[in-house]
Parts: C-alpha cells; structure tokens; sequence
C-alpha cells in the first residue's frame, strides 16, 4: 500500500511510520526541514505540506491516510486548537476523498469524552459531554465526529482513541515530568491514587496496522494496554527507568482544581499567551480515574496488545 501520514515526526507518527515502512510505501507530511530529516531518516518519503493546505498531488495514489497529528498543548486559544484538530482535519478529509484515497485512520483521543470527570470501565457507548473547559478535548471530539460522519461505501473512517501512550522515544509525560521534578514544580493531586489504562507505543502501532485493513467504517475504538495501573505506581515504576525518584509531596485534589481554575480565569483575563504553572488540563487528568474497555477493538478489529505493561518498561530501562 502506498499510506501518507501525518505527524510523522512525533511520537506516535514516527513509530507507526518506521514499522509500515517495512512492508508499504510510507508518504510522510513534513513541515519543516527538521521534519523532513526524520521522516527521511526512517525511509519514508517527505511531502511538503501542512495541515489546512494539503493537496490531491500530495495523496496521489495513496489507499490510506493515518492522521496522527494534532495541537496538543495544555494551553493556547480557541482559535489555534480549532484551525489545526478540527479545520486541519476536515481539510485532509475533504482531499482525500477527492484523491481517490479508499481508507482514513484517525487517531483521536479518550479525552473526547473528558470535562474533568472520573470515567470507570467505559466503553465506546459513553456519552461525548455537552460542555468541557478542555480546549483540547473540545476539538479533538469535534474532529473525531467529522471523521466518522464522512465514512460511506467508498471511503471507510476508523477512528482509534489511545490513552495515556507511554514508551521510549516518548516526547512529552516523561520529559515533563522530569523537568518538573528537577524544578521542584512536581506534587502528585490527592496523592496520585488514581486507576488509569495505559497503552504502550507497540501496542499503538499494532492497532494501527490491523485497522489497515479491519474494523468497521464509521466507528470508534479504545485502544489500551488492557492492563489497568494505579497512576502513582506506574508514573514512579516509568520515571524510575530513567533514575528519577518521584516526591511524594501531594496537594488535596479540590485545591488543585480551584488553583488551576483560578489560574486560568487570571490568565485569560489579562490575555497572557504563557502558559499558567497550572491548567485545568493537566489537573484534571491527574486526578481523575480513568479506565476503559477494549471489547470493541478485540472483537472488530482483532486486537490484542502485543507487549505487557512490564516488557514496556524494561525496555525503558536505561542502558
């Protein structure tokens, strides 16, 4: 097959990439010449384009399109979330149709489903929320429903929603982490206690390639670990591979949420573009339960995660 990819340069973009590139032909978005080199460095081949301005020449002959990237930040405007989860993403829909292209893979998010609430043992029936003060949450589900209410009899949408995606090369929780912890900034909300699924970058990726081909169009599945953690122990058995002891310093969980509230009220009010040393975002997710099923993706799709929780993190260990 020849699959054109998005977000090649990230995490889970460069992952999926470097395994199909064994077997197919991997056309990768590059929007900077640092993207360029490492789409390039793994065998694929860069296009130059970005999301909002792709065009039929850049997906020409392509089956698939995996759509991995998104704004992720915990902070920025409405606009800058909504111009690249949900305009972004209508924009290469509407382009592949018109290319011709037979498949698109979405990869969304269980926050699409997230105001701030726990969510325990759910499946793909729970409701979207009507309200979430989480930008990102807010597109990403705007996107997902675009993506599925495109699926017909000629261009199948699968849309795949990962949690909390860990292992190596992992660009954002453990280096994050690691800083905060280096700057004294780390505190565990209502001492971390919180049951959360996982699901590791292999496991991800093996998803990935059996929706290639599996599941059913116009639908949308959790994707995880199938090993439920408690949130303290593996965020201190993750970063301990990297020989970080996390404190254990921790704050009431309604003091968190009123700081992180607050603070985000101050601001947007003094219209501030740095982002706050608390969001409602980061707070919400680290103090919330959140376990769910993968019923559907194992029926569906065959989905059986490939790597245990911990194979993952000895391959985290440091060398």
């Amino acid at each position: 097959m020849r699959i054109f990819v998005t977000g090649a340069s990230g995490f889970v973009g460069k992952a999926v990439s470097k395994t199909l590139v064994k077997n197919h032909e991997i056309w990768a978005m590059a929007r900077s010449q640092q993207s360029k080199d490492i789409v390039e460095s793994i065998g694929a081949k860069a296009i130059e384009c970005q999301l909002g301005n792709v065009t039929c020449e850049n997906l020409q002959s392509c089956d698939v399109v995996i759509h991995c990237a998104a704004f992720v930040e915990e902070w920025g405007s409405e606009e800058q979330f909504w111009e690249t989860n949900v305009i972004g993403t209508q924009q290469l829909i509407d382009i592949a149709k018109e290319a011709g292209v037979k498949r698109f893979i979405h990869i969304s998010t269980e926050a699409v489903l997230f105001y701030g609430q726990h969510m325990r043992d759910v499946d793909e029936s729970y409701p979207y929320p009507k309200t979430t003060p989480i930008l990102y949450s807010r597109t990403k589900a705007a996107a997902e429903k675009r993506v599925m209410e495109e699926n017909n009899d000629f261009f199948t949408t699968i849309v795949l929603r990962p949690r909390f995606i860990w292992g190596p090369e992992d660009k954002t929780i453990v280096p994050k982490i690691k800083e905060m912890v280096e700057q004294g900034k780390f505190v565990w909300v209502g001492g971390g206690y919180y049951q959360t699924s996982t699901v590791y970058i292999d496991n991800l990726v093996h998803a990935i390639t059996l929706a290639l081909t599996g599941g059913q169009g116009g639908k949308a599945y959790f994707i995880t670990d199938n090993e439920n953690q408690d949130m303290r122990d593996f965020l201190s058995k993750m970063l301990k591979t990297q020989g970080v002891v996390l404190p254990a310093k921790s704050v009431p969980r309604w003091l968190a949420r009123l700081a992180a509230q607050m603070t985000e009220f101050i601001w947007r009010t003094l219209a501030i573009k740095k982002q706050p040393p608390l969001t409602r975002h980061a707070v919400y997710v680290m103090s919330s339960d959140c376990t769910l099923k993968i019923d559907r993706a194992q029926q569906d799709l065959g989905y059986t995660p490939i790597v245990s929780v911990s194979q993952g993190l000895k391959s985290m260990e440091k060398l």
